[in-house]
């Protein structure tokens, strides 16, 4: 298992920055991938930008070229650099964690952080 921590979430104008942080309550070398997702109201959650098993990164179109997900590992911290936010960035921005045992998948999720961006 693994418990999730977000910080770093809140309100912001249009074209401004905020930083998310991750904490792990394990190493995240341990970790398979990990990731950050987000749900706006009346939307489903999808992904913003995630570390997949092999260690690349993914991103969402929509978030290309302005967020940057990065990790420290000695911290077991994963990052969320949000730059240029627009109006509609504003969601719960949640941290997700999976870890594959004996060829099964097990997701985890935090608590999940507001981000709202004011045009």
């Amino acid at each position: 298992q693994v418990q999730l921590v977000e910080s770093g979430g809140g309100l912001v104008q249009a074209g401004g920055s905020l930083r998310l942080s991750c904490v792990a309550s394990r190493s995240i070398f341990s970790i398979n991938a990990m990731g950050w997702y987000r749900q706006a109201p009346g939307k489903q959650r999808e992904l913003v930008a995630a570390y997949t098993s092999g260690g690349d990164t993914n991103y969402a179109d929509s978030v290309k070229g302005r967020f940057t997900i990065s990790r420290a590992n000695a911290k077991n911290t994963v990052y969320l650099q949000m730059n240029s936010v627009e109006p509609e960035d504003t969601a719960v921005y949640y941290c997700s964690a999976t870890i594959v045992r004996l060829h099964t998948s097990y997701d985890y999720w935090g608590q999940g952080t507001q981000v709202t961006v004011s045009s």
